[in-house]
């Protein structure tokens, strides 16, 4: 650089490429925080609940202090949006005494922002790892790789495939930028990623990371989480103080139940805010400024408007061909209707309801399973032949998909052709194969925390599912009747009323 004349193009890339070499941390570490109890103090302050993200992480500060150094295992925080898992990353690096950075890698399709531009382009530069290290400013930060299942990729190639390098123990020792040409040491860093669908991250990445899933939280955990940080925030946020206002504890339950629907609590932190919002008007407008403002459940009209939710209830009557099944999606479970007539026909089914191609596969195992079954239950076989089946999901305008709708459509397959009714007071979830079987589904403990919301007692589950239940939280629990069942003829025995 001392050699070159400061007019020649050669110039500011030298430069660039020099000070960006002298910007890296290279050799500074930050001290970790070795009181596990202190650690653990710090995540409880922060969030209510996710015991199992925070055991992990005092296990793994156990073992940095045993051995000296970092855990291979890359960590991946996978859960509907709004349940914590980015705060939660922030108060890990808080608890380990790190500096912490973030990338977000959603929509991220070109190759070379993770690995960087040779330095012979034009314009050429750093990738982002690199990037964000300097930002850092050590060499043992704790790295958010955020939205990692919302990747894409182009002709310009697979950043996903590029991250491999980053997110592998036995490659990122020696990690080679293309701007950069000389191996910096990853090995140091505690890399957390964070994704809503597991299903969208790539294989190979995802053999590399620890899932460590967060689910939807239950209606008390919402209540404890609004008490103790959604409302103190939001006061704080809105230019108010404590004495100004306060919540009875009917009206943070109502704004819960009533006015949100949603697997975390981001809707709810909304509603909090609003209604602090209007406060402040009041607030100013009122000549006396250390008026307390009470908000109770009648108030929630006023500030709120009417209910904004339509809650899931169970059936009023047993019905013939109505059966409740249990859907799961980013916002949490659901309790759906699926409906079966049978019509003059020739021996056709027919779907409706916007059904993906896996619900449609469901509803064709499921006759066949109905009808492998006929002359046991005194049905003749003969009459599949005259008549057409329709199965029909109500709310046409939503996509539904998923391997769990099996059992509930045999149900009312059989219902409807045996014109038995089935009992309103149950719903079931599984799936179902040609020969009867009932097979494990995922998204457990949304689905029956849909039914307690709904008022359904009795719930039917696959006997595979039998020990996810033992991580379930008792308010879901102590509210159901859960029966195990392995195949068609037991869902009919429970189901089937008449």
């Amino acid at each position: 650089l001392r050699k070159l004349p400061s007019a020649s193009p050669d110039y500011s890339i030298l430069q660039n490429y020099i000070e960006t070499l002298l910007d890296l941390p290279w050799g500074k570490y930050t001290v970790d925080n070795k009181d596990l109890v202190k650690a653990r103090e710090i995540l409880d302050e922060d969030h209510s609940g996710l015991d199992k993200v925070k055991d992990r992480i005092v296990e793994n500060l156990a073992v940095m202090q045993l051995t000296g150094r970092i855990s291979g295992q890359i960590l991946c925080f996978v859960g509907p949006p709004g349940v914590g898992k980015t705060s939660i990353v922030r108060s890990i690096a808080k608890a380990l005494n790190r500096n912490f950075v973030k990338m977000s890698v959603g929509g991220v399709k070109d190759e070379s922002e993770i690995r960087g531009h040779r330095k012979t382009y034009v314009g050429a530069m750093p990738g982002r790892i690199i990037y964000n290290m300097m930002l850092a400013k050590s060499m043992n930060p704790v790295f958010l790789i955020d939205e990692i299942d919302k990747m894409a990729s182009d002709y310009r190639g697979d950043p996903t495939s590029a991250l491999l390098e980053v997110l592998d123990p036995e490659q990122n020792t020696i990690f080679r930028d293309h701007f950069l040409e000389v191996p910096f040491d990853l090995s140091n860093v505690l890399f957390i990623a964070t994704a809503n669908n597991i299903q969208d991250i790539p294989a190979p990445l995802l053999d590399r990371m620890e899932v460590i899933e967060l689910s939807s939280y239950t209606i008390s955990e919402k209540f404890s989480i609004a008490k103790e940080h959604l409302i103190p925030k939001e006061i704080e946020r809105n230019g108010l103080k404590k004495e100004q206002i306060c919540f009875d504890d009917d009206a943070i339950m109502a704004v819960i139940e009533e006015y949100t629907y949603e697997a975390g609590v981001r809707n709810l932190e909304r509603q909090f805010a609003t209604i602090c919002r209007k406060v402040a008007v009041k607030v100013i407008n009122n000549p006396n400024k250390n008026e307390c403002y009470r908000i109770t459940k009648e108030d929630l009209k006023e500030f709120l408007g009417s209910h904004k939710i339509i809650r899931d209830e169970k059936r009023k009557n047993a019905e013939v061909g109505v059966v409740s099944g249990l859907s799961y999606s980013t916002v949490g479970g659901g309790v759906l209707s699926i409906e079966v007539n049978k019509v003059v026909g020739s021996g056709k089914i027919l779907l409706t309801g916007r059904l993906g191609d896996v619900m449609q596969e469901s509803a064709k195992a499921a006759l066949s399973a109905v009808m492998g079954l006929a002359s046991e239950y005194n049905l003749d076989p003969q009459m599949f032949n005259k008549i057409d089946i329709h199965v029909h999901v109500p709310e046409g305008a939503v996509k539904k998909d998923g391997p769990s709708a099996g059992s509930a459509i045999a149900t009312a397959i059989y219902s409807a052709v045996s014109g038995k009714r089935v009992d309103n007071n149950l719903a079931m979830t599984g799936e179902i194969t040609i020969r009867g079987n009932v097979l494990a589904i995922g998204g457990l403990k949304e689905k029956l925390f849909a039914c307690v919301r709904a008022g359904i007692t009795k719930v039917l589950v696959p006997a595979q599912n039998k020990d996810d239940i033992a991580d379930l939280p008792k308010e879901i629990t102590d509210n159901l009747n859960i029966v195990y069942v392995d195949n068609l003829r037991q869902v009919l025995k429970e189901a089937i009323i008449d």
